[in-house]
């Protein structure tokens, strides 16, 4: 297989053909498109894989696609097996792009990037989260798994300080999703590969260049949160995300990183610098959207010597119990809350939840009390949110 292209060669049908399929999810209002090799095309749509009407996208002819999206940087992607970009769709449509090979070929993902970046208030989170943006100091991390919103959550945090103070933030991304323009701020956005060679060069680079707040994309190796744990510890605002489900799990994977000899040390820096976890899952509404449900650990004496001691399986109970005073929360505290304000389905909160049981004990607490609930609430059973078996023509 030849590394080089000739661009003046290709006709771009095959990309024109996926643009078709682009522009439909976007008016349906999905997130992600999947390309798959020897497959039909489909889309995420209200969280749910759909497929759409269509043939099966040939071998030769995603090759093909992937020639054309990526042009000179073909080579790149032959020689890595993966690569990541950004494809601008139009003016008002944006997409992160991952192309990669598997057992059957070329596949693809593009992921919405939202052109305007919403606020705190339209994606109703916590009011918790905009305190963490007034912070002069310390690591605040947002995580969940792949296609939780984490992007969206630091994008709006970032937005929060743009507009509110007179700050230097510095952004390591890979790539830059949310472009962020200078309002109150200066905004400085680096992408891994094209602007930098890695988040550690980036992030170590940083250091010389007058931050206030540090946006690394990624804490994705040592040398990364080494360097995220210094830039907090010596005075900078440090915002970045983990693959982690939860509290706990996060403590426990920056600690797991490094070899037993320094993870003493380590779980002492992180005790001293953390200022704030916010964990997500998405949930389907009973109006057809999502809606992130949030753990959010707040930094606390307790917290700080949980961790410190390694008694990371009492964090849950102390975020728990300090909703009221710290504004902290759980998983099941937030999807009660959301459930019991008529807006995600019993079902879904239990799907959800970190204890399907303990919420459906909860659940019954409230239910048999005096709280009225939201007449929503009472139509759950009678509406279906998610189909996966739907087909969507292309007509």
């Amino acid at each position: 297989m030849s590394n080089e292209v000739d661009v003046s060669k290709l006709t771009f049908a095959q990309l024109n053909k996926i643009r078709v399929y682009l522009k439909k999810m976007i008016e349906l209002g999905g997130s992600d498109l999947h390309i798959k090799a020897n497959s039909v095309i489909r889309a995420r749509i209200n969280g749910n894989i759909v497929q759409f009407a269509g043939d099966i996208f040939a071998k030769e002819d995603a090759l093909t696609f992937a020639k054309e999206l990526l042009k000179g940087r073909f080579g790149e992607f032959i020689e890595n097996k993966e690569i990541d970009l950004v494809y601008p769709f139009d003016e008002r449509n944006r997409f992160r792009v991952n192309v990669f090979f598997q057992m059957d070929g070329v596949s693809a993902v593009f992921r919405v990037i939202p052109i305007k970046i919403p606020s705190i208030e339209e994606l109703h989170f916590p009011d918790i989260l905009k305190e963490f943006t007034q912070k002069e100091r310390g690591l605040v991390l947002v995580t969940g798994v792949t296609g939780s919103g984490k992007s969206t959550t630091l994008a709006a945090l970032i937005n929060e300080i743009n507009i509110t103070k007179r700050k230097h933030i510095i952004t390591i991304e890979d790539p830059i999703e949310f472009v962020h323009k200078d309002k109150g701020c200066i905004i400085n956005q680096r992408s891994v590969g094209q602007d930098t060679l890695s988040f550690g060069a980036a992030l170590r680079a940083s250091l010389r260049e007058d931050p206030d707040i540090i946006l690394v994309g990624e804490m994705r190796d040592r040398e990364t949160i080494n360097l995220a744990l210094h830039a907090a510890d010596t005075g900078h605002l440090v915002f970045s995300t983990l693959h982690t489900i939860d509290a706990k799990e996060t403590i426990n994977r920056i600690i797991a990183t490094f070899p037993t000899e320094e993870q003493n040390r380590v779980r002492m820096s992180l005790a001293g610098v953390i200022q704030g976890i916010v964990s997500q899952r998405l949930i389907p509404t009973i109006d057809g959207g999502r809606r992130a449900a949030m753990e959010v650990l707040v930094r606390t004496p307790t917290i700080e010597k949980l961790i410190m001691e390694n008694r990371d399986y009492e964090i849950r109970d102390a975020i728990e119990k300090g909703r009221d005073h710290y504004k902290s929360q759980s998983f099941d505290q937030h999807i009660l809350d959301l459930y019991d304000e008529g807006i995600i389905t019993r079902e879904k909160a239990k799907d959800y939840a970190t204890s399907a049981a303990d919420l459906e004990l909860r659940m019954s607490g409230l239910s048999s009390s005096k709280t009225v609930k939201n007449p929503k609430t009472s139509e759950e059973k009678s509406i279906k949110i998610d189909k996966t078996d739907d087909i969507f023509d292309l007509k």
